[in-house]
């Protein structure tokens, strides 16, 4: 870290661990049934809620929801083959190749999937139409490793001299003083953190910034996997994918990252107060917002999601006021 800098204080104590729950989801559907109604891929950061959430919302005493995550096998088969024989699709990683992998099966018509996880906004023209309806809320920080060379506290503004590549900060390139990551290409956090840091994924893949690195020799950075540091590296991070991995809520892949501060605000579990945080969607298309069980489970306050806050809050995340709102569509 530069000099001028050194001013940026060290934080003292580690973050405490927040238990909220225990017990895994299981990764992909595995029944009864195995193969669910309402298919769907996406996003790494609310994949885990998902699954708590298909564990727990049913209609007409069935389970509904089959979500998929974003890394395991190569693919995926969304249902049964004896009634849909073509529904064995390459897992799709990110909110990015989720709603793309939706928008293939409505444009083939084939049901395969039926909604898409997404932890970002892109409200950029589909066909057909898609709608983004919110059902909680997360906050996202930066992580590093206890020995970092990078400041535990860290102002909004030093973020995004970071991710500008400010050599004040992370020294002068080729061989940068810091390692500046970005999670994988389609990462619904990629996006969301870009704009945050007030960079566009054009200029990041155009080389605009050089000191950023979304892979690590050859390997794909996955978001929210903390082993991808080391001393001089930082990533963003979701605070209720840390908290949910920290309680052993689900599987912790954490390796030695902690979270850092932003604008003197400590990353806590249920993030609605936190500087940096967004809502996370489950995205259905248009056409379907007043046609069960899409209906059922996803629109409206009073929808099988939005009637779950406990399994929410178990997986780190805050409640969201605009639970089920449909006004977010696509043109």
């Amino acid at each position: 870290m530069n000099k001028k800098k050194t001013g940026l204080a060290l934080a003292a104590a580690a973050l405490a661990a927040v238990t909220v729950g225990s017990g895994l989801a299981s990764a992909d559907p595995a029944g009864p049934p195995q193969h669910r109604v309402l298919s769907g891929v996406g996003s790494d950061t609310t994949q885990d809620v998902m699954n708590g959430l298909a564990d727990a919302v049913t209609v007409n005493g069935q389970k509904v929801i089959g979500s998929y995550d974003a890394t395991g096998s190569a693919n995926i088969t969304t249902k049964n083959p004896a009634t849909n024989p073509n529904c064995t699709i390459a897992r799709p990683n990110g909110s990015g190749a989720g709603r793309a992998a939706l928008l293939n099966s409505l444009q083939a018509g084939n049901g395969c999937l039926d909604f898409s996880r997404s932890s970002s906004l892109s409200l950029g023209a589909a066909n057909p139409g898609l709608t983004y309806v919110p059902f909680a809320v997360d906050g996202v920080t930066y992580a590093i490793t206890p020995g970092s060379s990078i400041p535990r506290k860290l102002t909004l503004a030093d973020l995004k001299a970071i991710y500008h590549c400010d050599p004040d900060y992370v020294g002068a390139g080729p061989n940068y003083d810091m390692t500046v990551y970005l999670p994988q290409a389609g990462s619904g956090t990629r996006s969301f953190w870009q704009s945050q840091m007030g960079i566009t994924e054009a200029d990041v893949v155009a080389g605009v910034y050089p000191c950023i690195k979304d892979k690590k020799g050859t390997a794909p950075v996955q978001e929210h996997d903390g082993r991808v540091l080391d001393d001089k590296s930082i990533v963003p991070f979701s605070i209720a994918q840390y908290q949910s991995q920290s309680s052993q809520t689900i599987a912790d892949l954490r390796g030695r990252a902690i979270l850092g501060t932003v604008d003197g605000l400590s990353p806590t579990v249920l993030n609605s107060g936190f500087g940096v945080k967004r809502d996370v969607y489950n995205v259905i298309p248009t056409s379907k917002v007043a046609t069960s069980p899409w209906s059922d489970v996803f629109v409206g306050p009073n929808s099988g999601i939005c009637k779950q806050t406990a399994v929410i809050n178990t997986y780190g995340f805050a409640t969201n006021p605009n639970c089920g709102d449909t006004t977010k569509q696509t043109p």
